[in-house]
């Protein structure tokens, strides 16, 4: 009698363990609330019981983080290039425009900040996943969602907010606020000397500009980081176009050989014509050689088509009664 209640209790308690055992299992492998909550993977392979944020380089599937292992597509790394040149066009922008015409002094100050942004590039990208390496181990974008996941931070009771904010997007988000402190850290390395000792002081006021710009940039990624995402092949495209016009109305340049004549125009406009290129590439990312191979011809239509239409556009022909 007595060894059959034993046998009893133990049947009872090895019945326990794996009804626990499966509870526990089918729990973790339940889908978490929200749409960036999961359960982390411990290094034995354990799963975790509790859903949560996922650590730095991994992503949820919906019920445990995965580690990222995938790399940045073109359409990524043209983001970042966007990102990047932003800053130096906003460099080569004041320098040009606070400094006097002393072209090889300019030239000084241009070099410098083309270092100092090619620096800030290379050291981001040998911080970053795989260190060491200028390539980059990434997550897909694959929602404007991914870019704000602190507002879906999910309610399962909904009263307690399970909090689940992380980057979806690894590291197209970071790394881009870490390019701009570089920069900051090697503009204060670089641009003092070289702007005293070889420019007789003419880049301060460069210098003073970026101390604004480069925060206000880093604060238009950190909100706005997902809709540039989207959006910018077009806004280069758009900001190309204005920009050229706005040129060429600036400096009266109403033929080909006014452009033609001076080198610094000459310079500008093929600049111009780069980032046009650079936003035709995004679009397209030339998909079909075939048929994206030609627009890039388009990169002459603003410069033409402005010298061509503005006989008929000059304030100077209309009448006024």
């Amino acid at each position: 009698m007595i060894k059959k209640e034993l046998r009893l209790s133990n049947f009872l308690l090895v019945f326990t363990w794996f009804w626990l055992l499966q509870t526990r299992i089918n729990a973790a492998l339940e889908p978490c609330p929200g749409q960036y909550c999961g359960r982390i993977i411990d290094k034995s392979g354990n799963i975790g019981y509790n859903c949560g944020a996922c650590p730095r380089g991994y992503r949820t599937n919906g019920t445990v983080c995965l580690e990222c292992t995938g790399s940045p597509d073109l359409y990524d790394w043209l983001y970042l290039g966007f990102m990047a040149s932003l800053s130096l066009i906003f460099h080569l922008f004041f320098i040009d425009f606070f400094s006097k015409r002393d072209k090889k002094r300019i030239y000084v100050l241009y070099l410098s900040a083309f270092i100092e942004s090619a620096l800030a590039a290379i050291f981001s990208l040998l911080a970053s996943e795989p260190q060491g390496s200028l390539g980059l181990t990434s997550c897909k974008s694959e929602q404007l969602a991914d870019w704000y996941t602190i507002f879906f931070n999910p309610k399962p009771d909904y009263v307690n907010t399970l909090h689940c904010t992380q980057e979806a997007v690894y590291p197209l988000y970071t790394i881009v606020l870490m390019y701009y402190a570089l920069s900051v850290g090697l503009l204060f390395v670089f641009r003092p000397i070289i702007s005293y000792q070889f420019c007789d002081g003419q880049g301060r006021p460069s210098i003073y500009a970026a101390l604004y710009f480069l925060p206000s940039l880093a604060v238009l990624h950190a909100i706005f980081s997902g809709l540039i995402y989207y959006s910018y092949p077009y806004a280069t495209l758009v900001i190309s176009v204005l920009s050229t016009a706005a040129v060429l109305a600036k400096n009266k340049i109403t033929h080909v050989r006014q452009l033609v004549s001076s080198k610094r125009h000459v310079i500008i406009i093929i600049i111009h014509w780069l980032v046009h290129a650079y936003g035709i590439l995004a679009v397209t990312l030339v998909q079909d050689p075939a048929v994206h191979g030609p627009l890039f011809t388009l990169v002459l239509a603003p410069v033409l088509f402005y010298l061509g239409t503005h006989s008929f556009t000059d304030p100077s022909k209309f009448k006024t009664t």
